[in-house]
C-alpha cells in the first residue's frame, strides 16, 4: 500500500470511529501502527457498536464524546496530525423528521471541528466524508465533480454545507482538508438493525434471514456500489497525500447496477432469501431523484486511488461476516 507506512506513530483521530466506515478505518489504521483516537457519542440507530472495534478495543483510545462540545473537541484535537472526520447524522429519512438534529451535528460539528484546529492546531489535516446525495437529480451520467448540486433532502444539505466549510478554512485559514463525495458503502461493520440507511446490506440481512427483499418500483433504478475496504484504502492514501489538500473527490465503484440485478445476485450468492416488487413509500418517494453512478477520474489522477473489490466478492465477503457476527448486529 506504498506510503501508507508513513502512519506508523502518526496521532490519528476518527470521529465516528465506532460506525462503519470509522470503524473499519480504525483497523486498518492500527494495523498501520497509528496511535488512534476514536470520539463516537453512539447515538442510537446511528450505526455505532463497540463490536466493531472487539479486537482493537485495547490498542485504541476511545471518547464518548459529543462533536458539537467545543470543550471536548478543543481538548481532544489539539495533538492530532490526522483528523478522519467521519461523524455525522446520516439516515436520511430521519433528516426529514429531524432537520434541527442534521442541523446541529453535521454543521455545528463540523465547525467545532474546523474551530478546534484554528485555534488549537493549524498543522492538523481534516478528510470529511460527504455524500453522492449532495448532487441531487442527476443531469448526466457518470457523475463528476463538476455536475451541478442540487440537494433535496436535508441531509444531503447539511453534508454540502460541511463541505464548503472545511474548502473554506482549507482557503482561509490554511487548515489542510479534503473531501469526499462517497457513493452507497457496502461491508462488514454496518448497522442491520434497520432499513432507513445502507439499502444494500439489508438485503444482505433479508437474505440471510431467508426472507423478502423488497424491491421499490420497477426495480430499474441505477446505483454505484463500493465496498468499505475500497473507501477505507482511499481515505488512508489521501492522509498522507498533499496532492489531495483543498480538492473534492468522488469515490465510488463507477460501475452502475439497477436494484433488481442487484437483489438476484445476493439472493444467488447467499442461497436464501427472494425477492418481489413493491410500492415506494412515501418518504422514499420523496427521497429517490432517480439514476446515479461517479465519474471517479479525478481521485485516480491525482492520488492513484481505484476501487478493487468485485461486487460478487464484496457480497461473499459481508455476507460471511454477518453469518459468523450476526448476534452482535441483528
Amino acid at each position: 500500500m506504498g506510503n501508507l507506512s508513513s502512519y506508523h506513530g502518526i496521532r490519528a483521530l476518527i470521529t465516528g470511529g465506532l460506525g462503519f466506515i470509522g470503524s473499519n478505518l480504525a483497523i486498518e489504521l492500527v494495523n498501520l501502527g497509528a496511535e488512534v483516537t476514536i470520539v463516537d457519542n453512539m447515538l442510537p440507530l446511528q450505526g455505532g457498536n463497540l463490536f466493531n472495534i472487539r479486537d482493537i478495543a485495547s490498542k485504541v483510545n476511545t471518547q464518548f464524546a459529543d462533536i458539537t462540545s467545543s470543550l471536548s473537541m478543543n481538548n481532544i484535537i489539539k495533538d492530532k496530525d490526522v483528523i478522519f472526520h467521519l461523524a455525522g447524522q446520516v439516515n436520511h429519512i430521519d433528516s426529514m423528521r429531524n432537520p434541527i438534529n442534521d442541523l446541529d451535528i453535521n454543521c455545528k460539528g463540523t465547525l467545532v471541528i474546523l474551530e478546534a484546529c484554528r485555534n488549537f492546531n493549524k498543522n492538523a489535516k481534516i478528510l470529511f466524508t460527504g455524500t453522492r446525495g449532495q448532487y441531487g437529480p442527476t443531469v448526466k451520467l457518470p457523475v463528476d465533480e463538476n455536475h451541478p448540486m442540487d440537494p433535496q433532502g436535508i441531509y444531503a444539505i447539511t453534508n454540502m454545507a460541511a463541505e464548503k466549510m472545511i474548502m473554506v478554512y482549507n482557503n482561509v485559514h490554511k487548515i489542510r482538508g479534503a473531501c469526499f463525495r462517497i457513493s452507497n458503502t457496502y461491508g462488514p461493520r454496518h448497522q442491520m438493525r434497520h432499513d432507513e440507511y445502507g439499502v444494500f446490506n439489508w438485503f444482505i440481512r433479508k437474505a440471510i434471514d431467508n426472507e423478502v427483499i423488497k424491491v421499490f418500483g420497477s426495480g430499474n433504478i441505477i446505483r454505484d456500489f463500493i465496498y468499505v475496504d475500497d473507501v477505507v484504502k482511499g481515505l488512508l492514501m489521501a492522509g498522507v497525500s498533499d496532492k489531495v489538500d483543498g480538492e473534492v473527490f468522488n469515490m465510488g465503484s463507477g460501475q452502475p447496477i439497477d436494484f433488481i440485478t442487484l437483489a438476484k445476485k445476493i439472493v444467488e450468492t447467499a442461497g436464501s432469501g427472494k425477492y418481489e416488487f413493491s410500492d415506494f413509500t412515501r418518504e422514499r418517494k420523496e427521497l429517490e431523484h432517480g439514476n446515479y453512478y461517479s465519474d471517479c477520474s479525478k481521485i485516480k489522477r491525482l492520488l492513484g486511488w481505484a476501487p478493487e473489490t468485485k461486487l460478487g466478492e464484496g457480497i461473499s465477503r459481508t455476507l460471511e461476516f454477518y453469518r459468523k457476527f450476526k448476534k452482535y448486529y441483528w
